[in-house]
């Protein structure tokens, strides 16, 4: 008895704080945080409507509570912290509504901040180029148990301001959560799940999707003559479930325990010292990638389902160089691909596009000449797993040539083969 009123006298003083720091009592959300700078105000359960975005900011401020924020702006993000210390944001539901969903804009907005948490946040139907939860240059940043769902749309991938490239042509596009030029970031038991586009011959075809809309007058670098003079690209799926990006800046990073499906790429890193572990990644046409100078990146007890291009893959990028006069060498490497185990690969819904050509485990060459190789990976107690005939050509590509990947160690794996073999070279133990 006396547990049960010690009980009571706790929840009842909560509520009446809660009810004391309630959003409800002031004309909107932004008001009730100008109001009460560097506290964390309740949301009550409803829908709150508001055309622009929340702004949080100070020390210790946020938001909580099971009400639902509604964007009616396109042209507005749905909340923005900035310059914050500590701030949270939890519980709440994010989305905009019918006939405003597709923005340019971001769900979530975080820049500049410390020990940022954002947890059990749904945002739903932020279709948008920007990610649905997007963090940069902010520190000791904790995203958890947050759904995003439904974050993509048609768009145009412009690429005709970098001499690599130099066109652009239309696509889906659309990120689940973005880290850039952050450290010490926890991306844990997140769902990021995309139910509305999904790579069909129908859509491609509404849509014009991979076809160039602008080039430029002369061809990007790393572009092959075949695919500019083609005027078309297969890769018009682009964004990520989840993206750690900023080549030299960004260290530090666990991703742990998310579930992504149906992604153009599930995981995306562009980072040092990066922990991928027991993530569930299905039907993305690239489980992850680690490129562009990501060294010392662990991957390790994940599952990749269905994929159609490669479910891991680990090469050099644009952003790797050599070192240079005051900068180092920034190449790919050191890492470990451990206790993964990649299933039905080639049977996800882009294998149409791809076809039986690709290969499980990918390790490529640098997109430029100058990019460092490749070089010092473990690969161990992986397994690649196939249900009937393969549908990919080896379950291992090792590029040949004088940039090719270097120190590949090979050890305690179970590859069935593909279609042509195990690897299309020697895997060395």
């Amino acid at each position: 008895m006396i547990r049960a009123l010690l009980l009571y006298l706790a929840l009842s003083t909560f509520t009446v704080k809660a009810a004391d720091l309630s959003v409800a009592a002031y004309p909107s959300i932004q008001e009730a945080l100008n109001a009460n700078p560097n506290r964390m105000l309740f949301v009550p359960a409803g829908d709150y409507v508001i055309t622009e975005k929340i702004r949080i900011r100070g020390e210790r401020s946020g938001l909580f509570g099971p009400g639902r924020i509604i964007q009616q702006s396109a042209d507005q993000p749905i909340i923005e912290i900035e310059n914050a210390n500590g701030a949270e944001i939890r519980d709440l539901t994010l989305k905009r509504p019918e006939g405003k969903m597709e923005s340019r804009n971001e769900g979530v907005l975080a820049i500049k901040c410390r020990d940022l948490v954002i947890e059990n946040v749904r945002v739903i139907d932020n279709r948008s180029p920007a990610a649905a939860i997007t963090v940069r240059e902010s520190k000791d940043t904790r995203i958890s148990r947050c759904v995003v769902r439904n974050y993509m749309r048609v768009s145009i991938d412009d690429r005709t301001q970098s001499k690599d490239w130099g066109y652009a042509f239309n696509c889906t596009d659309g990120t689940g959560i973005n880290v850039d030029y952050s450290t010490g970031t926890l991306i844990e038991g997140n769902r990021v799940i995309e139910d509305n586009f999904v790579p069909t011959p129908e859509v491609k075809a509404k849509y014009k999707l991979g076809d160039y809309v602008k080039k430029n007058a002369v061809k990007g670098g790393i572009m092959s003559q075949q695919a500019w003079d083609s005027n078309y690209t297969d890769a018009w799926q682009q964004g990520s479930g989840i993206v750690v990006n900023a080549p030299e800046v960004n260290d530090l990073t666990r991703v742990i325990g998310n579930h992504i499906e149906n992604a153009a790429q599930g995981l995306d890193i562009h980072a040092d010292h990066v922990i991928v572990s027991q993530n569930i990644i299905t039907n993305a046409f690239i489980g992850m990638k680690a490129m562009h100078g990501s060294r010392n990146v662990l991957i390790t007890g994940n599952q990749f389902v269905r994929n159609s291009l490669w479910a891991i893959g680990l090469m050099p990028g644009a952003g790797a160089h050599p070192a240079t006069d005051g900068k180092p060498e920034n190449a790919d490497g050191g890492s470990i691909i451990s206790n993964n185990i990649i299933s039905d690969f080639g049977h996800g819904d882009a294998h149409w596009i791809w076809g039986d050509e690709r290969s499980p485990i990918k390790f490529d060459n640098g997109q430029q000449p100058d990019d460092p190789p490749l070089t010092d990976v473990i690969i161990s107690g992986n397994v690649v797993h196939s249900s009937g005939k393969p549908r990919y050509k080896y379950a291992v590509i090792i590029p040949g040539g004088p940039n090719a990947p270097r120190g590949l160690h090979f050890s305690n794996n179970l590859f069935h083969p593909g279609t042509q073999g195990v690897c299309n070279g020697e895997m060395a133990e």
